[in-house]
Order: structure tokens, then sequence, then C-alpha cells
């Protein structure tokens, strides 16, 4: 028994031997494929953005934004129209243009595309977007989007009242962008590659240069730090680096992760890895609960009398504790037993959240403790 209570309490010890599955259940790490652990340096999607206008609106355009009429009166004039500068036209919203660039997308591949309004536009429902160049961070347009957006959700008013489901002033293109320009990268032509590690640690990496070289006999991945790892392309790879990364994805390897417990106070949710320890520490837990109740008493004066009416306040404290458990934890106990342990004894997500900043308080909590 990984826990003694101070006292003896055969009903606590039943309700441990009995406690319902612990908050967090606690699984064996088992083995992860390269590809869900890296990623390759160069192989990444590109975020692009672009400023457009959404036209055909039923009344729910713009009705106030000012680069909305001015971008329409530069639109009309590109096309040889004569608009005044006083033009407005609540059929037609600004909206932001958003889409992310795969990689090794060429040109005529298609892409979908994000509208969002940035004016005062009620609804984007129905309308269309005019051709919208799409540029990446380095100011160069990568794709043009335009077509007829469909919106998730409606929003309607009348007479006093009004009804809306979701967001009408957000829609999406589905294959609404064509790319124009491609992204250099020839990946067949690399003799060096270079993986980085979505959560960097150094068991982690450490552990991938060893599968890497055991599954491929050669001496071809080394660790520069806890999350770069250098790879040689092998002579019989070279032009076939698709091959190789292919069969460089399927590599099984057993990630490693600090001890860490993750808090979100407002939800009461707890994530905790299977590596958390706690030393020996005593352990009281109790609930103290003072209610205070006030209810003013109101004299009156009697009647032709000169006296004013008075308000007395008559108040009632109530304090309740509950008898604190005191509890010893052992050295090495274990995330499972801890949180069976605490179930057991019909400790809530909220009191274990107090308990869990006490023992790292007090230094007998190792692991790192992150409070959202």
């Amino acid at each position: 028994m990984f826990m003694k209570t101070m006292r003896r309490h055969p009903k606590w010890i039943l309700a441990l031997l009995l406690a319902a599955p612990a908050l967090v259940s606690v699984l064996p790490v088992e083995a992860a494929r390269l590809k869900d652990v890296v990623e390759i340096e160069g192989v990444r999607d590109n975020p692009l953005t672009g400023f457009g206008l959404v036209v055909g609106l039923n009344g729910t355009g713009d009705s106030s934004a000012a680069f909305t009429n001015q971008s329409l009166k530069m639109m009309l004039e590109r096309m040889g129209i004569s608009a005044d500068q006083g033009v407005k036209v609540k059929n037609v919203a600004s909206v932001m243009v958003t889409s992310t660039l795969p990689p090794f997308a060429r040109q005529g591949s298609r892409l979908d595309v994000t509208l969002s309004s940035l004016g005062d536009a009620k609804s984007l429902q129905g309308g269309t977007l005019i051709l919208t160049p799409l540029k990446g961070a380095d100011g160069r347009i990568y794709a043009v989007a335009q077509g007829p957006l469909v919106v998730g959700g409606f929003s309607a008013e009348g007479g006093g009242a009004s009804a809306q489901k979701n967001h009408p002033t957000v829609g999406r293109i589905a294959s609404g962008a064509t790319v124009e320009k491609e992204i250099e990268f020839e990946l067949n032509k690399e003799s060096q590659l270079q993986l980085s590690l979505r959560n960097p640690d150094f068991t982690t990496a450490n552990r991938i240069v060893q599968s890497i070289n055991d599954v491929f006999g050669k001496p071809l991945a080394s660790a520069r730090d806890s999350g770069t790892i250098a790879l040689t392309v092998p002579p019989d790879y070279q032009g076939r680096v698709v091959n190789f990364v292919s069969r460089l994805e399927g590599v099984q390897v057993d990630p490693d992760q600090r001890a860490r417990i993750v808090v979100n106070e407002r939800t009461g949710t707890i994530v905790m890895g299977e590596s958390v320890r706690v030393s020996t520490v005593g352990l009281a837990h109790g609930g103290l609960s003072i209610k205070i109740k006030e209810t003013p008493k109101v004299t009156q004066p009697n009647a032709l009398s000169a006296g004013t009416t008075a308000v007395t306040p008559n108040t009632n404290v109530t304090a309740t504790e509950k008898d604190a458990r005191v509890l010893e934890m052992e050295e090495g106990v274990t995330l499972g037993d801890l949180v069976r342990g605490l179930n057991g004894i019909g400790v809530t997500p909220r009191d274990l959240i107090a308990i869990l900043q006490s023992i790292k308080a007090a230094g007998a909590l190792q692991a790192d403790l992150e409070i959202l």
C-alpha cells in the first residue's frame, strides 16, 4: 500500500481498493513513427494572405467602412469605369483572404481559402469574391483567389427581434485559389537533410540517432542539439531522396518527455505525464465552509409619532469544518497511485489542483507544474 493514514480507517482502505478509475489514465509509452516526431527542414506549409472584395450581398455589406468604398472605386477605375468619391454600396464587403501553400505545390494546383470580414458587414452569405492576389511573407504573389463563397451560418433581424447561427461574417471557398508561383525546392538534389524535433529533448534526439543508424546499418545521423538532427543521404539513395525519406518515416522511435503536470484552473482539467514522482511527504486536506446570512430588521414608528423608520441588520454566521485526513506518501509514489488514492477519498479535481500546488511548493513533486 503506497499510502497509509496516521490513524486506522478501514472504510477509507476499502474505498481506496475499490476506487473508480483515475482522472487521467496512465499508459506506457509506445514506439512512434519518426514522421510523427520530427519535421524535415524545408518541407513545410507557407501562409498566404490577401485583401479582397466580396460582391453580390443582399444589403448586408459594409455601410460605413471608408476603405471599402475606396477599394471599390479603385477597382472600377481599373476597369475603365468612372466612379465618384462618395460611392456607397451596401452589397460590397471588404474581406481578408487567407490560405496555406503546401510544400511542393505546383502551378495550377488548387487551394482552399477562408474569407473574414474586415468592416461592419452583417453577413457574407450569397457573395462572390473578386479576383484577389495572395501573397507570402516575402511580399510575392503565389496564388490568386476568386469564386462564390459558402457561409456556415446566417443572420436575420426585424421587428425588434434577431436570430443568428454560427459566424455569418466568415466564409470559405473550396479550391478557390490557383497557385501561380512555385517555391523552388528540389528534394532529390539534396545530399544532406536536417530533422527538427517537434518536442525537443536530448534523450529523444539520441534515441532517434540510434534508431536511424541501426535501421540503415551506417552512421548517417548525428544530433546537433536537443531539437536538431543532421542526416546524410547514403550514396545508394542519391537522386532518390523521396525513397530515402519514405523509408526514414517508418523508423520506430521511443520518444521521451519531461515529467510535467498541466493544470487548467478555469475548467478543472489536469493532464499528467507518467514520469511524475512524489517524494516522501505528509498531506492533510480538509474543507472549511463559512456561511453568512444577513436579514434586515425593519422597525416602524408608531402612528402620529415623530419617529423615523429604523433598519437593523440581523447577521447569522455559521462555520463548518470537515475533518482533515492526514496521509503519508512514501518516496517513489507513481502518478497512477497518487491519483487513484486521492480519487478513493473523494478528492475533486479542484481539490487535486490545490494539493498538487502545495506538494510542489514543499519540494516533493518531481515534475514541472504548469498552470494555465
